[in-house]
């Protein structure tokens, strides 16, 4: 009896298909204005990173971590050039940023025996719940009864909405100087860490100004309070640099960063911990997960840092983020409707009026062949434009053209009685 096995005919989702930064579905072309979920910063196909997933998977799909240790230690080193001075060591025992985020959240409880951890206003931390639990927004926690006990929400850096009903030019950094007195009234006087995002992606595409990241640091370091510094969205490029925390928010100086999203370059899921050595402090059985450090995630990781390199994908940024950042503020220049354009590299975004306009905004859009996102799961009234970090100046010309259709189409029906 032959052995030979019959072809299998190709499953999966044959109505969907990717090419560089644009997805095809159900035989449209769009222009990926959301980098997947902000988890393809180098595109759809990759082929260095395509290859490398192939033949790992004639290889082998799962590992224990326990014989990937080697592999992810390796990695590390190659990331290091990549990270702030501070960070000498890893912990890649997760696939999502929620999981990275727990581990760091262990990792600044053990390290210090203390137990609160402080968040912001807006923030948006992860789907588990403990990492529900510290996000700022009281509609996450609404239909649950189970919130991290131990979570002191505060004023975020929202210069546009201020707390304190401040301007950045005289305010001293208050939001950022009152944490003192959080600790102080609010919390149990055992503060282990403060999780912030350098720019608050769901929250609103939040930009601190840069002396927030300053005083920050100076509180923490005044209370003893140690910074995760959550890069899930931020890191892998998307600001500009590397991560944010080594350029544009480089005086944060966080203790801790967490990434996962766009370390996996074409959509893998991969998610890990960085921190100062002596945080290094979690045993294996104190936080894992089946698929951490997988060799799919392990292979996609590596050939996403080597792609960076290889490919100048920092450099692009830096030529293309302008030239879509101004051409935003031209679009906003015209039309009443569009406030308040922000971004850092290709972390952009602008406001409507209203959440409606944003959900009707976005339906035009993808009339018009854009993929966009808003704030706040639907709750904000921004308006994301992250497009893979590989996009080129003609495709950034294509993707302002096709925003100013879908606002010429927003605006006739906003005008309609």
């Amino acid at each position: 009896m032959s052995s030979t096995v019959a072809p299998r005919p190709l499953t999966g989702l044959p109505d969907y298909a990717g090419d560089g930064i644009y997805l095809h579905i159900r035989g449209e072309r769009y222009l990926d204005c959301a980098s997947g979920t902000f988890n393809v910063p180098l595109g759809y196909n990759a082929p260095e990173i395509i290859e490398a997933l192939h033949a790992q998977l004639d290889r082998v799909v799962h590992l224990s971590s326990e014989f990937t240790r080697d592999k992810s230690a390796e990695i590390f080193e190659l990331l290091r050039p990549e990270l702030p001075p501070q960070i000498g060591a890893f912990w890649f025992r997760d696939v999502t940023g929620s999981g990275a985020n727990e581990a760091a959240i262990r990792i600044a409880q053990k390290a210090t025996g203390r137990s609160d951890i402080f968040s912001l206003f807006l923030s948006h931390h992860g789907q588990t719940v403990s990492t529900t639990g510290i996000s700022g927004n009281a509609f996450r926690q609404r239909s649950f009864t189970l919130p991290f006990a131990n979570s002191v929400k505060i004023p975020a850096p929202d210069c546009g909405n201020c707390f304190y009903g401040q301007s950045p030019d005289r305010c001293g950094m208050l939001c950022a100087r009152r944490l003192e007195d959080f600790v102080e009234y609010a919390s149990s006087g055992q503060v282990a860490a403060v999780v912030v995002e350098p720019v608050m992606g769901n929250g609103g595409n939040i930009v601190p100004p840069s002396d927030w990241y300053r005083v920050l640091r100076s509180t923490c370091d005044k209370l003893g309070v140690l910074i995760i510094a959550d890069e899930v969205q931020t890191g892998f490029g998307r600001t500009g640099s590397f991560f944010a925390s080594t350029g544009y928010a480089e005086a944060l100086r966080p203790d801790i960063i967490t990434f996962a999203k766009g370390a996996g370059g074409v959509g893998i899921p991969v998610a890990g911990v960085l921190m100062r050595p002596e945080l290094d402090v979690l045993e294996s059985w104190e936080h894992s997960s089946t698929s951490g450090a997988n060799p799919l995630a392990l292979v996609a990781l590596e050939q996403t840092i080597r792609y960076f390199g290889a490919h100048d994908v920092l450099a692009n940024v830096a030529t293309v983020a302008p030239l879509l950042h101004r051409g935003l503020l031209a679009l906003a220049a015209t039309a009443p409707s569009v406030s308040g354009v922000r971004g850092v590299g290709l972390m952009q975004a602008f406001d409507l009026p209203t959440s409606v306009d944003v959900e009707q905004f976005i339906a035009h859009g993808r009339r018009h062949g854009l993929i966009l996102r808003g704030s706040r799961y639907g709750f904000g009234r921004t308006v994301k434009v992250r497009p893979p970090l590989i996009i080129t100046p003609e495709q950034v010309g294509e993707l302002l053209t096709r925003l100013r259709a879908t606002l010429r189409d927003y605006e006739s029906e906003a005008t309609r009685p």
